[in-house]
């Protein structure tokens, strides 16, 4: 299971399908097959392992399939891999996490009836920690979202003549535009579009632009210059002419977006904030102090220290001069 959490983690961490990995087994523990999921449209972790068994010139009847999460049992763009499982002749499964999505789930029903010995739960941690974000999203019915803030020390985004390049190290940023990278789509608001005029794309320490580009979205009421960056290379652009976090969120949800960045500014970060649909923050932090200038996020209506949002720290990351915090927010604490 080890080897397969390993090879799961090869696969894209965007896309609307989760990393998978599985490992076949001969009767005599031999590795006779690997193989992992690659993205939306190719073939899913189980069929990739008996590929690659076939392509040894192993016979996968009577192997055992060590999978990360619960075989499949809908056709999407591919076929069941219960089903594939079941014709390879493979005689027992071995599952981490089961799956929660209802349009997938029941691939365990199927395989033990067709006489398959199944064990679920196997270093389910683990398992479900290479799942996190997808399986958030799934459970939740809308994006996992990450809060991105890169402030100073005290907490501004922008000086008081409106400067802000650069609070952060390029240390911070080149990390902050592989987050990006990892990332189904990056939102901000028409303020942040049309004072910072961002091109919300990833880029390798080169500059060069990833392979994979989020969708760049903008939230709010104001057109959109045609000349501005967010029209150049990168993603596709989509407008939300809304206010409302969840709207935006359900809109992404339908376009199979698993996990958003939102990156700004002030107001789209408090508004996420109040509705509590912000899962994690990302808080890049400069020893840097500016004293006024832009806050990194607007009114939270908190007035006294009581009902002030907490946040529980899951890592802190040193950054060149810069420090990452990934906390995540104690939602019933905003009032």
């Amino acid at each position: 299971m080890s080897r397969a959490l390993e090879l799961a983690q090869r696969g894209p961490s965007h896309g609307p399908n989760p990393r998978v990995g599985c490992v076949l087994l001969a009767r005599d523990g031999s590795i006779v097959g690997e193989g992992w999921h690659r993205g939306a449209g190719t073939a899913h972790a189980e069929v990739a392992a008996l590929a690659d068994a076939r392509e040894r010139g192993a016979d996968p009847h009577g192997a055992t399939a060590v999978v990360t999460l619960e075989p499949c049992n809908h056709t999407g763009r591919t076929g069941p891999c219960s089903q594939a499982l079941l014709d390879a002749g493979v005689t027992r499964v071995v599952v981490s996490v089961e799956d929660p999505n209802p349009a997938a789930a029941g691939g365990v029903a199927r395989l033990r009836a067709g006489g398959v010995d199944v064990v679920t739960g196997l270093d389910v941690e683990h398992g479900r920690a290479v799942l996190r974000t997808w399986l958030a999203a799934v459970g939740r019915g809308r994006p996992f979202v990450t809060l991105k803030l890169a402030t100073s020390l005290d907490g501004r985004v922008a000086a008081a003549d409106g400067t802000s390049r650069w609070i952060t190290s390029e240390v911070a940023r080149r990390h902050a535009h592989e987050l990006r990278a990892q990332v189904d789509a990056i939102a901000v608001g028409t303020t942040t579009a049309l004072v910072d005029d961002p091109s919300l794309t990833a880029r390798n320490a080169a500059g060069e632009l990833h392979e994979h580009q989020p969708l760049r979205v903008v939230v709010g009421l104001r057109d959109l210059p045609a000349g501005g960056r967010l029209h150049g290379p990168g993603g596709e652009l989509l407008h939300l002419r809304t206010h409302d976090p969840a709207a935006v969120l359900a809109e992404l949800h339908a376009r199979e977006v698993r996990h958003v960045l939102v990156e700004g500014g002030a107001t789209l970060a408090a508004a996420f904030l109040r509705a509590r649909l912000v899962d994690e923050v990302h808080a890049y932090v400069a020893p840097v102090l500016l004293g006024s200038g832009a806050p990194a996020v607007a009114d939270l209506g908190v007035t006294t220290i009581g009902d002030a949002l907490r946040l529980t720290p899951t890592s802190v990351l040193p950054l060149g001069p810069d420090v990452l915090v990934v906390a995540t927010p104690r939602h019933e604490e905003l009032h």
